[in-house]
């Protein structure tokens, strides 16, 4: 999961797709493009967001998306457009493009859908996010389960 800073939208879809899976089975992280909050704990609206439903995100910490990324998971998903690109400009050859693909074409194949980057808007900026991010990880748990991620 990434996005920008990997304070906001990155680690509460981390936290979510964690909740779905067996962690035994499956290894779920986050990161962002940028090196703003690396070592930091993800946005305290984030972390309340996710409280509220259940989820415990407090212990995470940010860190930046590398290379090597693309030989330790099976997909990345990305949050909107501009980290799609950063991703893709790291990527090596076609198999690690392959693995890219923006997380809301799991609700809408194709659509092509940016998650809003809720750092700068108020508490329901984040509950829509979480929203989102709820839906769109119950289809890649379900793809999981089925092996097809």
């Amino acid at each position: 999961m990434v996005c920008l800073g990997n304070i906001c939208r990155s680690p509460l879809a981390e936290g979510i797709l964690r909740s779905k899976v067996d962690p035994k089975k499956v290894v779920v992280d986050s990161a962002g493009t940028a090196a703003y909050h690396v070592g930091e704990a993800p946005d305290l609206r984030s972390i309340m967001t996710a409280r509220k439903h259940g989820l415990n995100i407090s212990k995470l910490l940010g860190r930046q998306f590398r290379v090597e990324d693309f030989d330790d998971f099976d997909k990345i998903y990305v949050m909107d457009h501009s980290n799609y690109n950063n991703v893709i400009a790291l990527a090596r050859n076609e198999e690690d493009k392959a693995k890219v693909d923006l997380i809301l074409n799991e609700l809408s194949s194709g659509s092509n859908q940016d998650v809003p980057d809720p750092y700068y808007g108020g508490d329901e900026g984040f509950e829509q996010v979480y929203r989102l991010l709820d839906t769109a990880t119950d289809t890649i748990s379900q793809k999981i389960k089925d092996g097809r991620i």
